[in-house]
């Protein structure tokens, strides 16, 4: 374990880390809780950059899944949590840029009882389908939809998830119709894609293996640039969307009052693992982009993110409860 003692003398305090700025932190294992079911974005982010705050920080690491409500159980458990730096919150931005849209009350306020820490991936969306239902781009998708108003279906990982609002996004704007499938979780919702019970998904990153073994056919990606794990694959945007964006970022949040010096700590410790080495190479292979940043442009992105999905949600009426 590392000794995180204050230095005492003032001329080696300058060169200090953040990491030995928090002084006797941590002196037990660390929990990061994943407010969303296990096999997602934020399960595999949790548990790519865990081995490497374990080893930097010289104590265990524990990932905790606590799904539902889109998040909002496990962010209000941590937010309920004591602010000492032993439980964060690996959440997606959408839990404080659209939630607070979707719900009438949440259990918590996310802009007063948790804190940004360290920014991990961006996570884009993949618009896939079955190789069998003869649609092999997004021309073809489109005409479909306009050819069958309302007979085909779409699968998320619940109401107001990115993947939910990636749809709706494609949805208006090429004034199509297709029902909302719903599930517990990205896995579930993936899985009945590959058994063809909807018609088409927009998926964060799980769909990369079926893609690469021909199960799955991409026809574009929701960002406004292409990813590293698809170079080849062109943006929905490119293809004539202009202006589709349904990234979100997905980061550690910490309780409100937690010190400064451990948010320093892990967000220096977060970035290191992110700029290079096996973590950064997980999460690119994943279908995510790794994304270090400071606190302070981690919540101006999750503020943007806010009004952006906003006006969506309010312009089609998506309600939670």
């Amino acid at each position: 374990m590392k000794c995180l003692f204050a230095m005492p003398l003032l001329a080696l305090s300058v060169a200090l880390s953040p990491l030995a700025q928090a002084q006797s932190w941590p002196s037990k294992p660390v929990k990061i809780v994943v407010a969303f079911a296990a096999g997602g974005a934020a399960d595999q982010l949790a548990r790519n950059i865990a081995p490497a705050l374990q080893e930097a920080l010289g104590q265990t690491v524990l990932v905790e899944n606590k799904a539902g409500a889109g998040g909002n159980i496990g962010a209000d458990n941590v937010a309920k949590s004591p602010p000492d730096g032993y439980t964060l919150l690996l959440g997606s931005g959408g839990i404080f840029s659209i939630n607070p849209h979707l719900y009438k009350t949440m259990p918590f306020n996310p802009a007063k009882d948790l804190v940004p820490v360290a920014s991990v991936a961006l996570v884009p969306q993949y618009l896939v389908v079955r190789p069998e239902s003869g649609i092999t781009d997004l021309r073809k998708l489109i005409a479909d939809l306009k050819t069958n108003p309302g007979k085909r279906s779409y699968g998320s990982p619940g109401v107001g998830s990115s993947g939910h609002l990636a749809a709706e996004m494609l949805l208006g704007d090429t004034n199509t119709q297709a029902i909302h499938v719903p599930y517990r979780g990205a896995a579930p919702a993936l899985t009945d894609l590959l058994g063809g019970q909807v018609s088409f998904l927009f998926d964060s990153g799980a769909s990369i293996q079926y893609i690469k073994t021909g199960q799955l056919k991409l026809l574009g990606v929701g960002s406004p640039s292409r990813v590293p794990a698809l170079p080849d694959a062109p943006t929905l945007d490119e293809l004539g969307l202009k202006g589709f964006n349904a990234d979100t970022v997905f980061g550690l949040y910490a309780p409100a009052g937690t010190p400064q010096a451990i948010i320093s700590a892990i967000n220096a410790e977060v970035n290191r693992a992110l700029r290079a080495g096996p973590a950064r190479e997980r999460i690119l292979a994943g279908g995510q982009v790794p994304r270090p940043q400071t606190p302070e442009q981690f919540a101006r992105g999750t503020a943007e993110d806010f009004e952006r999905y906003g006006a969506l949600i309010r312009t089609n009426g998506i309600r939670a409860d």
